[in-house]
């Protein structure tokens, strides 16, 4: 998806820009969880390394924070195309997209950058068997044998604001998107509006119920058995899911591809 976006000159708008963002980072999500867990399905010893369970759990909490962020950042794209199109040209400058992108990516890395330091100042001292197919936050406090109350609350903090923000942003831009698409008159118009937009509230709400389930649970009744279950969700099944539900339903994508293989075969 990304380089059809960037090879295909009639998918230069916005809207397109912030799915290749998306595309990117759902890649390297999948890229720094799959390779491990596979590796793990077919070892007789699944063994990772305390600098490698850092250095997985650092890119995990950029790349899940990033798109908490650009999901938001998408609905308010398609807020202001729907809502104000006479505007979209000057509130959506290339300026401002990069904005919003570098934006999202400080974020990501302030909050990485905070938590694997806090996660660093824990003692691991019990039987080091991480309770998940990979690295996270939750599973590592279970298994320390120093306080870990900093980083619950340090969790606790960005949790919530990395959840509610977006979740806010989200579900007040389409909430505005769908009161406008009732006052569309033609009804195959509000038809296909309305399609687009409850395709990407399902996909926003399996990514934040699956990731606030294991994140905002209380430390008392969080089980970690349920925990993986949920992680599949955000880690692999969405990162799947996500070009199917946000671009490859879109006409515009589906002739760009097609444009792409007919070259490709002509060539």
């Amino acid at each position: 998806m990304t380089f059809l976006i960037i090879f295909s000159s009639n998918l230069h708008t916005p809207m397109y820009y912030f799915l290749s963002c998306l595309s990117f980072i759902d890649l390297c999500h999948s890229t720094v969880i799959t390779p491990k867990m596979l590796v793990n399905f077919v070892s007789e010893k699944n063994i990772i390394s305390y600098p490698e369970c850092m250095i997985q759990l650092y890119f995990f909490i950029i790349f899940i924070i990033s798109e908490c962020h650009m999901l938001a950042v998408m609905a308010y794209d398609r807020y202001v195309a729907i809502c104000s199109p006479l505007l979209y040209n000057v509130m959506m400058s290339n300026k401002i997209c990069f904005w919003l992108v570098s934006g999202v990516g400080t974020i990501a890395v302030l909050g990485a950058t905070v938590h694997t330091a806090c996660m660093l100042r824990v003692y691991f001292c019990k039987d080091n068997i991480v309770n998940n197919f990979f690295c996270d936050l939750l599973p590592l406090l279970k298994i320390a044998c120093s306080s870990t109350y900093i980083n619950e609350v340090v969790i606790l903090a960005f949790t919530s604001f990395n959840f509610f923000i977006p979740t806010l942003t989200i579900f007040s831009s389409y909430a505005v998107i769908l009161f406008s698409i009732f006052r569309i008159q033609s009804t195959e118009g509000r038809s296909k509006a309305f399609g687009t937009c409850s395709s990407h509230i399902m996909g926003v709400a399996l990514f934040f119920g699956s990731a606030g389930f294991m994140y905002l649970q209380p430390s008392s009744t969080n089980s970690m058995d349920e925990g993986k279950v949920s992680s599949v969700f955000y880690t692999i099944v969405m990162p799947m899911l996500n070009p199917l539900i946000y671009s490859l339903r879109n006409k515009d994508v589906k002739i760009a591809l097609k444009k792409m293989l007919e070259r490709r075969k002509f060539s």
